[in-house]
């Protein structure tokens, strides 16, 4: 029996994973992850600071050539005869297939099709936009819908500029954005100015499908989101500092840079002028069922990312001295934000600092099949709620899409 096949058994369909660090050289940490202090630089100067930890990742991070080996991926925990070993996800996927992400994602994908984030830097980032499937096709990638929850437990202060920018303001014409695309070059392209940002609430999120400009602010975010890479920059000063011209035309063909029409067509227009962009991408938190059932039962679950096909969150609360059986349709991944106690026989903590490198007992991902027969969860503490947030892979079959 090899590694693997013994690690998914041991753990009854349950795997542990290790934390997985990933530096950017563009962003400067917001300093809320967890990380040692003497940690957030610890892959030199030249690689830029540690301002996001991936979760349940088979994706690899594209951070230049500088980029390391397994940057990005995610790796099981393995424990035999008092030795740690460490898999990738990505290699458990792919021999264990549909025991552990389910049939119906294996026959379609042939791979885990999404991975979450912490995203957190101190200040915000560029007006910048994903490509749908259509557009990402012409680079050779596929398209990139994401989501954002800002974590309480990870917000006790809100960066630089806790607000963001989404969209292009109602009444704005296809004219004047590409007359601030093609000032790119010429210092401050100023194309915030046709935007609206919102502030940023803890406890709350937002919906971002596939072409619609946002300026992500400083709150620490948890971002589930599709298994791609693929953007582009369209503003070109943001927080006092340049953006390469490169970043600009990232997201068009060869033969399709310089041409500032390629860049418009990426975006979709109806989906940002829409005068109800509150109402249509905002997402506070929805309870899975009726909330005095989950209480008397000991604990409370909540849709916190639920206007996707392509991927879903839950935030779930044990309260203190409880022990609930929960059950879910799907395979997922989790991270603790809150308390300590156990998932069936694993130990369940929430460290308060990590050192690069060190392993921990936060993370674990749960198979379809120990998803559906349900997880037992105990809280130890008596006072302390467990609170963790998990991340689902394309069309739940417990989610009612609400778009």
């Amino acid at each position: 029996m090899g590694n693997i096949e013994k690690a998914f058994k041991q753990g009854n369909g349950v795997l542990r994973l290790a934390p997985n660090w990933v530096p950017r050289s563009f962003c400067v940490p917001g300093r809320r992850i967890k990380l040692h202090p003497d940690d957030y630089y610890i892959l030199g100067g030249e690689r830029g600071g540690i301002d996001e930890r991936w979760f349940s990742s088979t994706t690899a991070a594209k951070n230049g050539p500088l980029t390391g080996e397994h940057e990005g991926l995610s790796f099981v925990v393995y424990e035999e005869d008092g030795k740690v070993e460490q898999i990738l996800l990505a290699d458990c996927v792919n021999e264990l297939k549909g025991r552990l992400i389910g049939d119906k994602l294996w026959d379609e994908y042939k791979a885990w099709p999404m991975y979450s984030k912490f995203f957190d830097n101190m200040g915000p980032l560029p007006h910048h936009i994903h490509h749908n499937d259509e557009k990402a096709a012409l680079i050779g990638q596929v398209g990139k819908p994401e989501a954002y929850y800002f974590p309480p437990q990870l917000n006790n202060h809100g960066g630089d500029f806790p607000y963001t920018f989404i969209g292009i303001a109602p009444g704005t014409s296809k004219e004047t954005i590409k007359n601030c695309l093609q000032n790119f070059t010429k210092g401050d392209n100023k194309i915030t100015n046709y935007s609206q940002a919102y502030r940023l609430e803890p406890g709350t999120g937002w919906d971002v499908p596939p072409g619609l400009l946002h300026a992500p602010g400083s709150l620490c975010t948890y971002e589930p989101q599709k298994a791609s890479d693929v953007f582009a920059m369209y503003q070109s000063l943001v927080n006092e500092a340049i953006i390469d011209e490169e970043l600009l035309w990232k997201g068009v063909p060869e033969d399709k840079k310089g041409d500032f029409d390629a860049l418009m067509d990426i975006i979709d227009w109806d989906l940002n002028v829409d005068p109800n962009m509150m109402q249509n991408r905002f997402m506070p938190p929805v309870p899975v069922k009726e909330e005095a059932e989950m209480e008397r039962e000991g604990y409370n679950e909540k849709w916190i990312c639920y206007k996707s096909a392509d991927f879903s969150a839950k935030e779930l609360t044990v309260f203190p001295g409880q022990k609930v059986l929960i059950k879910d349709a799907a395979a997922y991944g989790l991270i603790m934000m809150q308390g300590h106690g156990k998932l069936n026989e694993w130990p369940l903590e929430t460290p308060s600092l990590i050192r690069y490198g060190q392993l921990t007992y936060d993370e674990y991902f749960v198979s379809e099949e120990a998803a559906k027969n349900g997880v037992w969860i105990e809280n130890h503490s008596k006072a302390d709620p467990i609170v963790m947030l998990k991340h689902f892979g394309p069309n739940n079959p417990d989610l009612k899409l609400n778009s």
